[in-house]
């Protein structure tokens, strides 16, 4: 492994950092002490700091030393999870219900960790944009950046962006041409039928029983209205109603999630969960009294040549052994995915090691695994001084 040896001279400095973040989390659009401290950090470096974009985020520029009038972004998420924290160690978290569950504070230090490389070195030709992004998880942050003129003010000819894994071998990488991660929508169906006694359900029509049909009925669109070589999911969350032992309430809430890849995949499934949700409760003598749709994230889709030079820099960093070439997509999403319709990029894995030590993504119990920065931050940078070389 070719981890970039000034990196790994400050690996110590990352580590404090990364502990620092995972310590007062903050979630969506309120990373106020997160993106003071990042922005302090690039100051020292001596990058140029442009702050306020989705309120809380954090652009920093740096330009090679070159006069090449090329230019790269490079992205990572801040936020954090509400999520009660159960590790008893000395960085958990001290903001109650408030956790870095799914390793955003790792993918800062990281980036932060290749500025500092690459503000020291500066063996690139062109101008590389750090992007601080809040609010990954289910608030869209980079759509709201993109909305308030991201690429506007900082123009670049591609993103690039990284997510650690768990269950990948620290020391990989993994990257594919295509679909990385899922389409990710919600919707909520409001199902009233007449309450009424627990003991006299002929008197009434119950919107549990017909809630209950609904949610059997819709695991229909994955099984029977969609091509099986094609991916979709449909999960009822939740489902709220009645609130005593010996009534039938009048109505049932439910709400869940959907995924998707395929662009004709995904516009089918709000007509199919509307059509099921309205033809089972007139089946039932019930009616549908709301029913609301939200495509938040579209799939994350990396383009080709991107990805050929994000997996170059990775061979460069972890060797090609340790590359997983077209990994299976997730189901799970990533508000990246707005860069990438904006922009050309890839998106790419890295290894957090064994589930069993560092747990699950968005588990009490994850801590992001400290092994990996220095392989992080020399991704980063190799890919900088790759895409962009100094000329001979």
């Amino acid at each position: 492994m070719a981890v970039l040896n000034r990196i790994a001279d400050f690996h110590a400095d990352m580590t404090a950092w990364r502990h620092e973040i995972h310590a007062h989390p903050e979630t969506a659009f309120e990373e106020h002490r997160t993106s003071a401290f990042v922005a302090q950090r690039l100051k020292e470096f001596g990058i140029d700091v442009h702050q306020g974009l989705a309120g809380t985020g954090v652009v920093g520029t740096l330009k090679g030393s070159g006069k090449n009038g090329r230019s790269i972004a490079l992205r990572a998420d801040m936020d954090a999870l509400h999520l009660h924290e159960k590790n008893e160690f000395a960085h958990a978290s001290k903001n109650p219900g408030k956790m870095h569950a799914c390793g955003h504070d790792g993918h800062t230090t990281m980036l932060l960790g290749a500025a500092r490389y690459l503000a020291e070195t500066k063996n690139f030709d062109g101008t590389v944009h750090f992007i601080f992004q809040p609010a990954e998880e289910n608030e869209g942050g980079a759509r709201v950046m993109i909305e308030q003129g991201l690429f506007e003010k900082f123009p670049v000819e591609a993103v690039y962006g990284m997510h650690n894994w768990p269950g990948h071998s620290v020391g990989t990488i993994a990257v594919r041409k295509g679909p990385m991660m899922a389409a990710y929508d919600v919707f909520e169906i409001v199902v009233r039928g007449r309450g009424g006694h627990g003991a006299m359900p002929h008197q009434g029509v119950d919107p549990v029983v017909t809630a209950a049909q609904i949610v059997t009925s819709l695991q229909t669109i994955s099984s029977r209205n969609t091509d099986p070589l094609d991916a979709v999911v449909v999960s009822v969350t939740q489902i709220h109603g009645g609130d005593t032992w010996n009534v039938i309430p009048d109505e049932v809430v439910l709400r869940g999630t959907t995924r998707s890849f395929r662009p004709e995949v995904h516009k089918s499934i709000e007509p199919a969960i509307r059509r099921i949700a309205e033809g089972v409760a007139q089946a039932h003598g019930a009616q549908i009294a709301g029913f609301r749709y939200e495509m938040r994230y579209p799939p994350t889709v990396n383009t080709a040549d991107e990805t050929d030079l994000a997996a170059k820099a990775a061979i460069a960093v972890i060797g090609e052994q340790n590359l997983v070439r077209d990994p299976t997509p997730s189901m799970g999403a990533e508000d990246f995915a707005f860069m990438l319709q904006a922009k050309p990029g890839s998106y790419v894995w890295i290894g957090n090691g064994p589930t069993e030590g560092s747990c699950l993504l968005h588990n009490p119990h994850y801590d992001f695994n400290d092994q990996v920065l220095p392989i992080g931050a020399s991704y980063w940078a190799t890919l900088v001084e790759q895409t962009l070389p100094r000329r001979a």
